[in-house]
C-alpha cells in the first residue's frame, strides 16, 4: 500500500510560529492530519537534548513513516537544525513525493516580541533564544519557500494550503 499523504515541513528559530502555524493547518485541512512537534518528540516524550545523534531523529522518522500510511497530510515542524536532523530530511525526501517545506526567516528581535505571546514563554527567554539562534539554517536537499515577518498568520495558513491543494 503506497499512500499518497503529503508532507509539510516548518522549520526555523524559537517563537517564529510554527506551532500556531501547524495547528491552524491541522484544523484548516481536518481529520486526517498528522501534526509531529519536534518539541513534544524531543523535550515531553524522550527529554532528551538537540544534539548531534539525538534519540529524537528516529522517532520523528518512525512516527513521518505512520502519518505517510495512515494520514492525507502530516506536518512536522520544529527548530530542527540543518545539520542534527540531516538524517530525517534524507529520509522524508526518499519517503515522500509531496513535500512542502517552509522556512521562517524572522529577526532575531521578531520572534523575541512572538515569543512573549506563547503559553510557555516563562519556561525559557531572550538568553535560551539568543543561544539557540541560528541565522538562515537552510536543508539544503529539500527547498524551501521563506516565511518573512511580514505576513500574517492567516496569509501564511492561505499561502501553505493553497500550495498544498493545487498540486
Amino acid at each position: 500500500m503506497h499512500n499518497k499523504a503529503k508532507l509539510i515541513i516548518l522549520r526555523g528559530n524559537s517563537g517564529s510560529g510554527k506551532s500556531t502555524t501547524a495547528k491552524m493547518l491541522q484544523r484548516k485541512f481536518g481529520r486526517g492530519t498528522l501534526v509531529i512537534p519536534q518539541d513534544t518528540v524531543r523535550r515531553e516524550m524522550l527529554w532528551v537534548k538537540d544534539e548531534k545523534g539525538t534519540k529524537a531523529v528516529p522517532l520523528l522518522i518512525e512516527l513521518a513513516k505512520y502519518g505517510k500510511q495512515n494520514c492525507n497530510i502530516v506536518i512536522i515542524e520544529g527548530i530542527l537544525y540543518s545539520d542534527l536532523y540531516i538524517e530525517l530530511f534524507e529520509v522524508l525526501k526518499l519517503e515522500f513525493n509531496d513535500i512542502y517545506a517552509y522556512y521562517y526567516d524572522m529577526p532575531f528581535e521578531e520572534t523575541l516580541i512572538r515569543h512573549q505571546t506563547k503559553a510557555n514563554h516563562n519556561e525559557f527567554g531572550e538568553n535560551e533564544m539568543k543561544r539557540w539562534w541560528r541565522e538562515k539554517d537552510y536543508i539544503g536537499i529539500i527547498p524551501e519557500k521563506n516565511i518573512t515577518k511580514e505576513l500574517s498568520l492567516d496569509e501564511i495558513v492561505e499561502m501553505i494550503s493553497s500550495d498544498v491543494m493545487s498540486k
